[in-house]
């Protein structure tokens, strides 16, 4: 599994540079025009996302030398949890449709089990 997760951070750290890039420069305009919340709004997806692209990175490490489930379960936590928070926010901050906002917990109540369970993989993994 350790390759899953090395592409998925591979590819969140792409993504997270690009949405950061194009929310900085391309599209400041339309997100300030869609209201003063919204430019941090899409920052802070870019930024969480980059964080946990990071926290991946990690579990593929982690995954390769100490493979578990529960370093396997913290790595689809960060997947779907960075889906939902990052992309909720992306959503929100280009539409202005404040459900998305309503979702954007959902994403972060699994990161937050992401990194127990990355706590919890560490505790029970052997001692070297």
């Amino acid at each position: 599994m350790w390759k899953t997760w090395l592409m998925s951070a591979a590819a969140h750290g792409f993504l997270s540079v690009a949405f950061g890039a194009f929310g900085a420069h391309g599209l400041k305009d339309r997100l300030q025009q869609m209201g003063e919340r919204m430019p941090a709004n899409f920052e802070t997806g870019a930024r969480y996302e980059m964080y946990h692209a990071l926290a991946l990175l990690g579990v593929a490490l982690f995954a390769a030398k100490f493979p578990s489930k529960a370093i396997n379960a913290s790595g689809y936590c960060f997947l779907i949890g960075t889906c939902i928070f990052s992309f909720s926010l992306y959503a929100l901050s280009l539409s202005g449709i404040e459900k998305f906002g309503a979702i954007t917990p959902i994403g972060g109540l699994l990161l937050l089990i992401g990194w127990a369970l990355i706590g919890y993989a560490a505790y029970t993994a052997p001692n070297d």
